[in-house]
C-alpha cells in the first residue's frame, strides 16, 4: 500500500485513487515522489498556445465565466495539462517540507473561491500558486475587483503563520515565506518557440575611403557605441570614431603602449572609457574628455589615469562594467580575482583600488545593478554571484546565485528592467533583485549574448565536426579553411511573448553585436557589418495574421501599447478565425474583448443561427453593459430569453442596472407575458404610472393596483384614479372607495408598509411567467368591503378610516397639496351608486369644500337617494325617502330649488316638492298643488299650517272648498273657519266672499247666513262708532279755535304769585306767559332781548313742531303712502291716515 494524502485531507491507497477516474497525479507523502495516474498521460503536455487559457472575467458579477470545458469547476481551462499538474504536485512537496505547514483542507480547485481565500488560506491551497502561475505565465489581464484589504490571488508575505519558519529545512538558503514563483518554471524550449521574420537584414557598404578595411585590419582590437557614434579601439593605442556612415570622424592616440581591449562611452555624455592591455605592465584605464581638447596633442583631454592592479598578476582582462557616473568601474581578470575602482576619475581626485572577489574560476563578466544599493553581479566559469559594494550588506562575502556560470560575453543587463541576463547551453536566464527570475528553454551553445530593445540577441558558435565525414563547407574549401569559414548561428529572441524574432545561419563567425541610430548591428570576422532593421508593428501583424496566430497577435500589439481600436481590430479578426473553425465559445470571448467599436450587427448577424442563442445572449448582455446597445439589440435579447423560456436570466437582467431602452423592454415582457417582470423594471426605474398600466390591464391584479397607487405622491395617485377608477371600484369597491374618500377630503396620506405581510395568492399569468412578484412589491393587509345597504350606509362610510397610520400607531399628518373638486370624481362612480353614497356623504361631512362644491354635492347625492328609491319598494324606499327628505331638510342645504323641484318631480317626490317651496316661501304653491291633485286632506293640513303666515291661502281654501260637492263634504267644518277667518283679518270684503261662492251652485244660502248677519251687524257698530267720534273731533277743534281767537283780541289776567321755576313767592322782576306760567326772570336764565320760552310747556311744543315738519317732510314721500297703501288691510283708512298728514293737499306757492 501506498499512502497518499487526498484534496479532501483523507488519506488513502495511491493505487485506489488512480482508478477514480479523476486524480491525474498525486504527492506521496512523506516521500519525494510524485504517483502519476492514467489521466495524467491523456492531458495535454503543456498549455495551449493558439488558445486563449485566461478565465473570463463577467463584470457584472465580478466572477470568472464558467466555460463549457469546465464542467463544474471554473478556472480547469487553466491548469488541465502536464505544466501546471506537476506544479501542483511540486506545491504539496514545497508545503510538506516547511515546518508547521498545516494544509488547506478541503482543497480549493474553483478558481472564484479560490481568489478570494484569506492570505493564509491561499498560501496553504496549492490551486492558488497553479492560479498564479499559470496566469501570469498565460498574461492574464482581466481579474475580479480586489476584496478592501487588496490581496491579489496569491498572497507571498505576511501570510499569518506566526512566528513558524515556513522555509524548506533542508535548504539553508529558503527564506520564511518564500512560495515557488514563475521564475522557478523553464518555459518551452527552442524546439516550440515559433520563428518569424521580423527583422529587415542588409549589408553595411561601408564608404570607399583609406578606412574601409577599418573592420578586417589587424589594428581592430575592440568597438563600443553611443551618443551617435561608433568607438573603435586598435590595437595600435589610437581610437577611431565613426559617424552614422560609418566615416572615421576623428581619431587620437589613447595608449603609447599595448592594445585597447576594452572601450566604453557614458551614454548622453562625452566622457569615453579605454583599458590598453600589455601583458608585461599592468593594464592602464583612461577617462577621457571629448568635448575638451588637448592643447598639446589636439586630441581629447585625458581626465585620469590609472593603473588597475591584480595583486601584480599578469593576467588579461575577461570583462569590465562601470556605472554610468563612473564612481565605481569592476574589472574581471582571467585568474579569477574582480577588482573594483572607486574615486573621482572625471575629476581626476584620485581613486582606490581593493579586489573584491578571488576564485579559481576565471571571471566572465561583471555588471553593475545600481539602487538602494549597488550590487555587482559576477560569472565565472562555473557560478553566478552577487555582492554589495555599496549601501547596507556592504563588505559581506559574495553570495552565490547560482552553481552555474557562463561563458565569456554570455552575461549583459537588460537596460529596461535592470535585470542581469546570462545565456547558457540550456536556456536563457534573468536575475533581479530578488534572485533567479523567469528562465527561457534555448537548447544550444552560446557565445555572445546582447539586448536589443526586448530582444535578446544570441550568438551560436559554430558546431564542433564530429563525425568521420568532412563538412562540404571543408571539401570545397580545402581542409587547412580557418575559422573565419566557419558557419555560426544568430538569434533574437523575445523572452515575454515567447517566440524568435529572427534567426539565420551566417557563413562567417560573429565578432561583437552593438545597437546605435535604432538598428541592431552585426559585425563577422571577414569584417562584413549587418544591419538589422525592425519591422513595424503592422508588418508584424501581417506575418501572424498570414500564419493565423492571432493570440500571439493580440500579445505583441499589447506588448507595443496599442490604442484600444487597434488592439479591437485584432481581437475581431481572431474572433472571425475561431467562428470559421467553429470554436464558437471561444470567437464569442474575442468579439466580447472587441465591444467598444466593433459593429453590434457585424457579430449578431453570425450568432443569429438558433444553435447559437447562447453565444447571442452573451453578447447582447455585453452591449447593454458597455452602454451601446439599441432598441433593436434589447428586443432581440429580450427574444432570446423569452425563446429559452428563461426568467431567471430575464429577472437578473432587469435587476442588474444594466443600461437598456425601458420602453422597449417593458414592451417586451408584456409581450412576453412577463408581466412581474415588467413591474419590477418599471418600479426599479419609477415608472410609477406603468406600474398600475401592468398591474390593472395584463396581470388583472386589481388588489395589488390599488395597493401601489395608494402608496403614491398625490399627484401620482390622482392621475391614476382618473384613468383607472371605475374599473377599481367594481374589483376592489371597499378599498377605492376609500382612496376617493381620503383624496377628496385632503386627509390622502401614502400607505407605508405594514410590520405584518399577510401572504396573498398570485394570480395566474403568461405561461412560464414567474410568479414572484410579492418578493418585489410589498402587499400589506388589506380589508374587503361589500356594497353597504340603504341603513348601513353611514355606519359604513364611518368604518373607513380618514388617515394613514404608522407602524407604531400613530397617526401621520396628511400631505399638502390640491385638493380636486368632488365633481372630478362623479364619473368613475357610475353604476356604483351605494359607494358613491358613501363618497358625497364623506365629502358633505368634511365640510371644507367651497359652495359650488357643495351644491353639487347635495344636488348629486339627493338624486342618488331618489335614484335608488325609485328602484325598490317597501321599506328601503321609504329609507331612501326619508335620506332624501332628511337632506334638503337641512339648515345649511345648498341645492338650488329649480334642481330639486325637478328631480323630485322626475321621481315623483311629493315630499321634496313640498319641502323646497316651503323653504323658498312658496306656500301658496304648497296648497294649490295639493289642491290640483284633488288631495282635500293635504289641502287642510296645508292651510293650518302656512294660513297664519300667509292669509291669502284663506281665500284659495274658500274657492276650494267649494269648488265641488265632494271636496265640500271632506272639508266638513273647515268651510266655517275659512269664512270665519276671512271675516275676522277681513280678507275679502262681504261682496268678494259672496261673488266667490255664487261661482257654482256648490254652496247654500244657508252656510253663509251666519257669516252675512255677523258681517253687518259689525258694521253697523262701527258706523255708529265712527259717527261719535267726528262729533267729539268736532267739538274740540271749535274750542280750540275760541280759544285761540280770546288770545288774540283780549286781555289776559295772571294771578299767579309763586314761581313755576322755583316755586317761591313772585317779586320783580317777574315774567308772565300766556300759558299762564310765571317766573322770576332769574329763574329763566336767558339773557335780555331774547326770544323766551315757557320752559315748562316748551317740551310739548317742540314735539308738536317736530311732528308738523315730519308731516310736511311726509307729505313729499309718495313712495312711503303707496308701500303703506300696499300693506295695508283697511286701504281707506290708511287713504284717510295720509290726507289727514297732508299728503293730497295742494302745495303752498311760496
Amino acid at each position: 500500500m501506498l499512502p497518499i494524502e487526498r484534496p479532501d485531507g483523507t488519506t488513502g491507497d495511491a493505487y485506489d485513487t488512480c482508478n477514480d477516474g479523476e486524480t491525474a497525479a498525486s504527492y506521496v507523502v512523506p516521500t519525494p515522489f510524485i504517483l502519476l495516474c492514467p489521466i495524467f498521460f491523456k492531458l495535454s503536455a503543456r498549455p495551449p498556445e493558439n488558445v486563449n487559457v485566461c478565465p473570463v472575467m463577467n463584470r457584472r458579477t465580478n466572477h470568472f465565466k464558467r466555460k463549457p470545458i469546465d464542467h463544474d469547476i471554473a478556472g480547469s481551462s487553466i491548469y488541465q495539462n502536464h505544466v501546471w499538474v506537476l506544479f501542483h504536485e511540486i506545491v504539496h512537496y514545497y508545503h510538506h517540507a516547511s515546518p508547521g505547514y498545516v494544509m488547506l483542507k478541503p482543497e480549493v480547485y474553483n478558481i472564484n473561491q479560490a481568489w478570494k481565500l484569506s492570505a493564509a488560506d491561499a498560501w496553504r491551497n496549492a490551486e492558488n500558486w497553479v492560479y498564479y502561475a499559470a496566469t501570469t505565465a498565460a498574461r492574464c489581464l482581466q481579474w475580479p475587483r480586489l476584496p478592501e484589504n487588496e490581496r491579489e490571488l496569491l498572497e507571498t508575505s505576511e501570510v499569518g503563520l506566526g512566528n513558524v519558519p515556513v522555509g524548506d529545512a533542508e535548504t539553508p538558503d529558503a527564506a520564511a515565506g518564500d512560495v515557488i514563483e514563475v521564475k522557478d518554471i523553464i518555459f518551452p524550449d527552442a524546439n516550440t518557440w515559433k520563428t518569424f521574420n521580423f527583422f529587415d537584414v542588409s549589408e553595411v557598404k561601408l564608404p570607399d575611403s583609406g578606412h574601409s578595411s577599418l573592420f578586417t585590419s589587424a589594428d581592430f582590437s575592440c568597438i563600443c557605441s553611443g551618443s551617435d557614434n561608433l568607438f573603435v579601439g586598435g590595437n595600435d593605442g589610437q581610437v577611431r570614431i565613426l559617424s552614422s556612415a560609418f566615416k572615421v570622424v576623428r581619431s587620437f592616440h589613447a595608449h603609447d603602449s599595448g592594445s585597447i581591449t576594452h572601450i566604453k562611452q557614458v551614454e548622453g555624455s562625452s566622457l569615453l572609457v579605454t583599458i590598453a592591455e600589455d601583458l608585461s605592465n599592468e593594464p592602464v584605464l583612461k577617462v577621457w574628455a571629448l568635448d575638451k581638447p588637448d592643447k598639446k596633442t589636439g586630441g581629447p583631454k585625458c581626465l585620469s589615469t590609472l593603473s588597475i592592479s591584480n595583486g601584480r598578476k599578469q593576467f588579461p582582462i575577461s570583462a569590465f562594467a562601470a556605472l554610468d557616473n563612473l564612481s565605481q568601474l569592476a574589472v574581471g581578470f582571467a585568474n579569477g580575482s574582480v577588482t573594483v575602482i572607486r574615486g573621482d576619475l572625471i575629476n581626476d581626485r584620485g581613486a582606490k583600488q581593493r579586489t573584491v572577489f578571488e576564485s579559481e574560476e576565471p571571471i566572465t563578466g561583471v555588471e553593475f545593478r545600481d539602487g538602494p544599493n549597488t550590487t555587482l553581479y559576477l560569472a565565472t566559469t562555473g557560478r553566478i554571484l552577487t555582492l554589495t559594494i555599496s549601501g547596507r550588506g556592504q563588505g559581506q562575502p559574495a553570495k552565490n546565485l547560482e552553481d552555474h556560470g557562463c561563458g565569456v560575453g554570455c552575461m549583459t543587463v537588460d537596460s529596461t528592467s535592470g535585470d542581469i541576463v546570462i545565456a547558457r547551453d540550456d536556456a536563457i536566464y534573468s536575475y533581479g533583485v530578488n534572485g533567479r527570475g523567469p528562465s527561457y528553454a534555448y537548447e544550444g551553445p552560446k557565445q555572445l549574448v546582447n539586448m536589443f530593445r526586448n530582444f535578446v540577441a544570441l550568438v551560436a558558435p559554430p558546431k564542433s565536426d564530429t563525425g568521420a565525414k568532412p563538412s562540404v563547407l571543408r571539401r570545397f574549401v580545402g581542409g587547412g579553411t580557418g575559422d573565419i569559414y566557419r558557419s555560426s548561428t544568430f538569434a533574437m529572441l523575445d523572452t515575454d511573448l515567447k517566440y524568435v524574432a529572427h534567426t539565420e545561419t551566417l557563413v562567417s563567425q560573429v565578432r561583437t553585436v552593438f545597437a546605435e541610430w535604432g538598428d541592431l548591428f552585426l559585425l563577422t570576422l571577414d569584417g562584413k557589418l549587418f544591419r538589422y532593421h525592425e519591422k513595424t508593428l503592422s508588418q508584424k501583424l501581417e506575418i501572424l495574421y498570414q500564419r493565423d496566430l492571432y493570440v500571439l497577435a493580440i500579445n505583441l500589439a499589447q506588448k507595443a501599447g496599442v490604442d484600444a481600436h487597434q488592439r479591437n481590430v485584432i481581437l475581431r479578426k481572431y474572433g472571425d478565425y475561431l467562428h470559421k473553425k467553429g470554436d464558437y465559445d471561444t470567437a464569442m470571448q474575442q468579439y466580447l474583448k472587441a465591444i467598444d467599436n466593433t459593429e453590434p450587427s457585424q457579430v449578431i448577424r453570425k450568432f443569429l443561427d438558433s444553435q447559437r442563442i447562447n453565444n447571442l445572449i452573451e453578447y447582447l448582455e455585453e452591449l447593454h453593459e458597455h452602454d451601446k446597445a439599441t432598441v433593436d439589440h434589447t428586443t432581440l435579447l429580450l427574444n432570446c430569453y423569452a425563446k429559452l423560456k428563461d426568467t431567471d436570466k430575464l429577472e437578473t437582467f432587469i435587476k442588474s442596472g444594466t443600461n437598456f431602452d425601458l420602453d422597449t423592454a417593458i414592451a417586451m415582457c408584456r409581450q412576453g407575458g412577463y408581466y412581474d417582470q415588467a413591474v419590477v423594471l418599471s418600479k426599479k426605474h419609477g415608472e410609477h404610472n406603468r406600474v398600475i398600466d401592468i398591474l390593472i390591464e395584463d396581470s388583472k391584479n386589481y388588489d395589488d393596483a390599488l395597493d401601489y397607487i395608494w402608496r403614491r405622491e398625490p399627484e401620482t395617485a390622482y392621475s391614476n384614479l382618473m384613468r383607472y377608477g371605475r374599473v377599481l371600484l367594481e374589483h376592489c369597491p371597499g378599498q377605492a372607495a376609500q382612496l376617493f374618500i381620503n383624496y377628496y377630503t385632503g386627509k390622502y396620506h401614502p400607505k407605508k408598509d405594514s410590520p405584518f405581510v399577510a401572504a396573498q395568492p398570485t394570480p395566474g399569468g403568461a405561461v412560464g411567467a414567474v410568479q414572484n412578484l410579492a418578493s418585489f412589491i410589498p402587499l400589506p393587509y388589506r380589508q374587503s368591503a361589500g356594497a353597504p345597504s340603504p341603513a348601513t350606509a353611514e355606519n359604513q362610510q364611518t368604518g373607513f378610516s380618514g388617515g394613514e397610520a404608522t407602524a407604531d400607531g400613530e397617526p401621520e399628518t396628511p400631505l399638502e397639496y390640491t385638493v380636486p373638486k368632488p365633481r372630478t370624481a362623479f364619473s368613475s362612480f357610475v353604476d356604483h351608486p351605494e359607494q358613491f353614497i358613501v363618497f358625497l356623504e364623506a365629502c358633505l361631512k368634511e365640510g371644507s369644500t367651497d359652495e359650488k362644491a357643495k351644491v353639487d354635492l347635495h344636488t348629486t347625492l339627493f338624486e342618488i337617494y331618489l335614484d335608488l328609491a325609485a328602484n325598490k319598494s317597501g321599506r328601503e324606499k321609504s329609507e331612501w325617502e326619508a335620506k332624501a327628505k332628511t337632506l334638503i331638510a337641512g339648515q345649511d342645504i345648498s341645492m338650488d330649488a329649480s334642481n330639486v323641484l325637478l328631480l323630485s318631480h322626475l321621481s315623483n317626490f311629493q315630499d321634496g316638492t313640498v319641502l323646497v317651496r316651503e323653504q323658498q316661501g312658496l306656500r301658496f304653491d304648497i296648497f294649490r298643488s295639493y289642491a290640483s291633485v284633488g288631495d282635500t286632506a293635504g289641502a287642510i293640513k296645508a292651510l293650518r299650517k302656512y294660513g297664519p303666515e300667509d292669509p291669502q291661502l284663506y281665500p284659495a281654501a274658500l274657492a276650494y272648498f267649494t269648488s265641488s260637492p265632494q271636496i265640500l263634504e271632506e272639508a266638513g267644518t273647515e268651510l266655517d273657519m275659512v269664512l270665519k277667518k276671512i271675516d275676522e283679518d277681513g280678507l275679502m270684503a262681504p261682496l268678494q266672499v259672496i261673488q266667490t261662492l255664487s261661482t257654482n251652485d256648490v254652496a247654500t244660502m244657508g252656510m253663509v247666513k251666519k257669516y252675512l248677519s255677523d258681517t253687518i251687524e259689525r258694521e253697523r257698530k262701527e258706523i255708529s262708532n265712527n259717527r261719535r267720534l267726528i262729533e267729539s273731533y268736532r267739538g274740540e277743534t271749535d274750542a280750540k279755535r275760541k280759544e285761540m281767537d280770546e288770545l288774540g283780541t283780549k286781555s289776559t289776567t295772571f294771578q299767579t304769585r309763586r314761581c313755576s321755576a322755583c316755586g317761591g313767592s313772585l317779586d320783580l322782576p317777574t315774567v308772565h306767559f300766556l300759558c299762564k306760567h310765571s317766573f322770576h326772570q332769574r329763574c329763566l336764565n336767558q339773557a335780555a332781548g331774547v326770544d323766551m320760552e315757557c320752559p315748562t310747556c316748551a317740551p310739548t311744543n317742540s314735539n308738536i313742531r317736530a311732528f308738523r315738519k315730519a308731516q310736511e317732510d311726509t307729505a313729499d314721500r309718495h313712495d312711503m303712502f303707496q308701500d303703506a297703501l300696499q300693506r295695508s288691510r283697511d286701504k281707506f283708512g290708511t287713504i284717510s291716515e295720509f290726507f289727514g298728514r297732508g299728503v293730497m293737499a295742494a302745495p303752498t306757492v311760496e
